[in-house]
């Protein structure tokens, strides 16, 4: 396991090491907050936007739409070393639970997937709804809305964005939890961008949940985030996050999988539904005790720039519900990828 905080090698985190369908782990940065110049939020969601903008959701701010922050990223190590909130942009209309966020460059819009409606809706860079909207399969209608649709993330070279719900599918099993340890089942959908119908579906299998069988305040297991990376991979967030009662000894668990692209998209594939195969990238856990306060909950990640060398700098946002009680913080944290040689 990794620990927070830990900037570790490649060959130190990454299973198979060599295998040409994942990702390679270059290093991964500690986590840094930017609290004097943010508001406190329940970050969601993340995409960039160009010129060092992205588009950030609130899965509770007053009204739908979203954040626009600029983040400077270090060219040469892939270090955040500030960021500062350009304003919200309104669609005018009620939060909807925005929980992942997409920007397609071609048409210049963002798509943000909304947990409360379980809907893919298209927005302007102003905020303003386009009225555009997504198909989904017929299962995704007995979604709920505390584990729906919680990630997106848009491939441009297939030209297709691509969701899952947060735990199984009602239509496909049991939701794993601590009392339950099951195998959650989560259907990634591959969505043709000039359609906005669904081309196909894939299983993709989590990993079974660790934490302790008893009584919590707090509880959430399940993908927290896709991102599509240069035409060639999926990378998967599996989060666990357990918080008891006293709150004392609250962690979060990240698991970051790579899965190989271009998954293939056929028009009528959707009744045939294969499973994928994943890559563990890396792992790393945030804890809230008497002597540690890094407690995060990572639930946005999008690409931000490339380095001069040539690497892929990730970026992932955490969602602190507002600074809770003082004690949590407004994270950002930035891993270093490269494609296989």
């Amino acid at each position: 396991m990794l620990l927070l905080g830990s900037s570790l090698s490649y060959s130190q985190t990454v299973r198979g090491l060599g295998s040409r369908d994942s990702l390679k782990l270059v290093r991964e940065y500690k986590q840094r907050a930017f609290q004097k110049q943010l508001p406190p939020g329940n970050y969601s969601g993340i995409a960039p936007i160009g010129n060092g903008r992205y588009a950030v959701v609130d899965d509770k701010s007053p009204t739908d739409g979203f954040y626009v922050f600029k983040i400077d990223v270090d060219s040469v190590t892939g270090v955040i070393t500030n960021v500062e909130n350009e304003g919200f942009r309104s669609s005018g209309v009620a939060n909807r639970d925005g929980e992942g966020i997409a920007f397609v460059g071609e048409s210049r819009t963002l798509w943000i997937s909304g947990e409360r409606d379980n809907k893919i809706l298209e927005y302007q860079l102003d905020g303003r709804l386009t009225g555009r909207e997504t198909i989904l399969p017929t299962g995704f209608a007995g979604a709920s809305s505390s584990y729906g649709l919680e990630a997106l993330t848009f491939d441009e070279v297939g030209r297709r964005l691509i969701t899952t719900s947060e735990s199984t599918l009602p239509c496909d099993g049991k939701q794993a939890g601590p009392m339950d340890p099951v195998v959650n089942k989560l259907r990634l959908v591959l969505i043709d961008y000039d359609s906005l119908h669904p081309q196909a579906q894939y299983f993709y299998e989590m990993d079974r949940p660790v934490s302790p069988q008893k009584q919590m305040a707090n509880y959430a297991f399940g993908v927290s985030e896709l991102l599509a990376v240069d035409g060639a991979y999926l990378l998967v967030l599996e989060r666990e996050l357990f918080v008891p009662k006293k709150k004392i000894g609250a962690f979060v668990h990240n698991k970051l999988y790579s899965v190989p692209m271009p998954l293939r998209g056929r028009q009528h594939g959707l009744d045939s539904i294969g499973t994928v195969h994943k890559s563990l990238l890396t792992e790393w856990e945030t804890r809230l005790n008497l002597t540690v306060r890094s407690f995060a909950n990572y639930e946005g990640m999008c690409v931000g720039p490339k380095l001069k060398n040539g690497n892929q700098v990730v970026i992932l946002i955490a969602d602190s519900q507002n600074r809770y009680a003082g004690m949590l913080k407004d994270w950002f944290k930035t891993i270093i990828v490269s494609s296989p040689q």
